[in-house]
């Protein structure tokens, strides 16, 4: 990476934690900043450079601002009820535009990239459900998303008696039979009425990070996309505090002995006072690290 290139990864993620920690977080711009992190096509799809290509937007944010605020003016005018809403955004998003998803989209990175589902019109339900809340917020609808386990939906109306809709199906209803259904097919356990609280941006942003890190997971050679995911979780103001254990083995794991076993003995001195024979094997770790150096 060029100085250049560095200077400008710095700034995004200056940018990410800002907003991430500013009163009301943008969550369009947080789910945008962790798309550039991968690129602008995503690391599975890269394409040529042109010299002469001097875009002022190589990341596609502010494309992507512009598509979802177009979106959201191709909804029609006037006061509607959360079911007209929710009607009025699945003839949009779902017929019109064909957003919707498929058991081979957990398969892809850009599944989880919100420019790219904005290219391509597929995704994972949390980022199709990112889409509907951004194109519907815009245009003046009582949205939220609604963070089931196992599944991400949309809500429209009164969070005590929201209507639902799944984005992953284009837009299709749900009742709370089916509501039900998902949650137990996902945990064997009832669906819940805490279940349907509106889920903040945040913890939205922080869904996306760990699907991300769950898809490097399975990919070894991906450690790269598994760093970036860890570094933006820990920008935000709440995360779990294993992660920085988790960005010292990856960094052990690219090869970098020292740096990665140095973090490993820092999150030790934390865990020194509540889990201090934990403490104690993370710091042997970190001497096996710093062995490899040899």
């Amino acid at each position: 990476m060029s100085a250049q290139d560095s200077g400008t990864a710095d700034r995004r993620r200056r940018q990410f934690a800002d907003e991430a920690r500013s009163e009301r977080p943008d969550l369009a711009l947080l789910c945008l900043l962790v798309g550039a992190e991968a690129g602008p096509l995503g690391p599975e799809e890269p394409r040529p450079v042109d010299p002469a290509e001097t875009s002022p937007d190589p990341y596609g944010i502010d494309a992507a601002q512009i598509e979802l605020d177009r979106l959201a003016g191709l909804l029609p005018y006037g006061a509607r009820s959360p079911v007209a809403w929710a009607s009025a955004l699945a003839e949009l998003l779902g017929e019109r535009h064909e957003f919707c998803g498929s058991s081979a989209d957990y398969q892809r990175l850009e599944s989880s990239l919100l420019q790219q589902v904005l290219r391509r019109r597929r995704g994972l339900p949390i980022l199709l459900s990112v889409v509907w809340i951004e194109v519907a917020r815009r245009a003046g609808a009582p949205v939220f998303g609604v963070a089931l386990p196992g599944h991400f939906v949309v809500g429209f109306g009164d969070p005590a008696q929201p209507v639902l809709v799944d984005p992953f199906t284009g837009g299709a209803p749900l009742t709370g039979q089916d509501a039900d259904l998902l949650v137990t097919a996902a945990t064997g356990a009832p669906l819940e009425p805490s279940m349907l609280t509106p889920a903040r941006p945040l913890e939205i942003v922080l869904r996306i990070l760990n699907n991300i890190r769950a898809w490097a997971a399975a990919r070894p050679e991906r450690t790269d996309v598994a760093l970036w995911a860890v570094e933006l979780s820990l920008l935000l103001p709440s995360h779990p505090a294993r992660l920085r254990y988790e960005r010292a083995q990856l960094l052990v794991q690219r090869g970098e002995f020292q740096r990665g076993a140095a973090e490993m003995e820092e999150y030790a001195e934390v865990l020194d006072a509540i889990e201090p024979t934990t403490a104690e094997a993370i710091r042997h770790r970190a001497q096996a690290a710093r062995a490899l150096l040899n």
